[in-house]
């Protein structure tokens, strides 16, 4: 297991450098330069020419990425931001536990709603009530986050008053962004939970179980629901991965200081270093969250233990 875990620590490294260098070529490739978007319309080309010197801008683009993975690689350095002088470590430092609480607490809510709603539509296969958590899983599966994000402002916050619409200034702040978005995931999470169950309690040692007595809530509990959940975790992770980094509107929605409207004002107004860094960011999580995966599945499978341990 240790050898695996190290392997995909290695794996990581080429991946992070294709990142890099995919979202620093980008970042080339875009109109404009930072020195214009900073300064204004109104600066003059001598001034915009003197900034971005200053800001390493008007060198080559192979350099440019040279530098930085140096200062990288020797020195953990990200970088300076062009739009705030400072650090860019120290804003993704801020940033990123909010982006990952809001992840976690929308990845909870779609796990607590959608796993036990899968189970309990696949044991009720076909009936009224299997037909109506299928139809409205597809309808909430379907809801964009940002619609859903304004109807909960609208009527929990500006209507009722009952939960605040912006900021984060205690955990009652995130209920209305993580409800946003882990409804939708929940939706998704029960279709996926309901597929995997009925392939599951169809298999021979679910009717053994059944033949030998055991109540059918612990054949369902207990020994069905345990093998389902694999393809269920990795769904969850691939989905945590996705939360943290793609909440980009719903972080912007409820004003919420994370990595994705970070990135997003880093991309308008060409700060490289900034956007590069929360990208890397985002990635590093990605894959250590997908790792995380393939441990808790050693540890539910022992089939699958037994081929890390080889």
């Amino acid at each position: 297991m240790y050898r695996y875990i190290f392997k995909r620590l290695l794996i990581m490294i080429p991946v992070l450098l294709c990142v890099s260098f995919i979202v620093f070529g980008l970042m080339a490739l875009a109109p404009g330069d930072p020195a214009s978007i900073i300064l204004g319309g109104t600066a003059e080309q001598e001034q915009i020419d003197k900034l971005n010197h200053e800001f390493g801008y008007d060198r080559p683009f192979l350099i440019r990425y040279g530098d930085f993975l140096q200062n990288l690689i020797f020195n953990l350095d990200f970088g300076t931001s062009y739009r705030t002088r400072q650090p860019v470590i120290e804003e993704i430092a801020k940033r990123t536990p909010v982006s990952i609480t809001l992840a976690l607490c929308g990845i909870t809510c779609a796990a607590l709603v959608g796993i036990p709603i899968g189970v309990l539509s696949a044991v009720k296969q076909y009936s009224l009530l299997d037909t109506i958590l299928t139809v409205s899983a597809l309808f909430l599966g379907a809801i964009p986050p940002f619609w859903l994000g304004m109807l909960l402002i609208y009527f929990c916050s500006y209507k009722a008053g009952w939960l605040p619409s912006f900021g984060i200034d205690s955990w009652i702040n995130y209920i209305l962004p993580a409800a946003s978005i882990g409804i939708i995931y929940a939706a998704q999470q029960m279709r996926y939970t309901r597929s995997s169950m009925l392939e599951t309690i169809r298999q021979d040692y679910v009717r053994t179980a059944r033949a030998k007595g055991a109540a059918e809530r612990t054949v369902i509990w207990r020994h069905a629901l345990k093998n389902a959940l694999l393809p269920t975790i990795t769904v969850i992770g691939s989905n945590f991965g996705a939360l943290i980094g793609g909440a980009i509107i719903v972080e912007s929605l409820f004003s919420i200081p994370g990595l994705g409207t970070l990135t997003i004002t880093g991309i308008n107004n060409r700060d490289v270093p900034q956007v590069v860094a929360a990208t890397l960011v985002l990635a590093i999580i990605y894959c250590l969250v997908l790792l995380l995966v393939d441990i808790l599945y050693a540890a539910i499978d022992p089939r699958v233990k037994a081929k890390f341990t080889k």
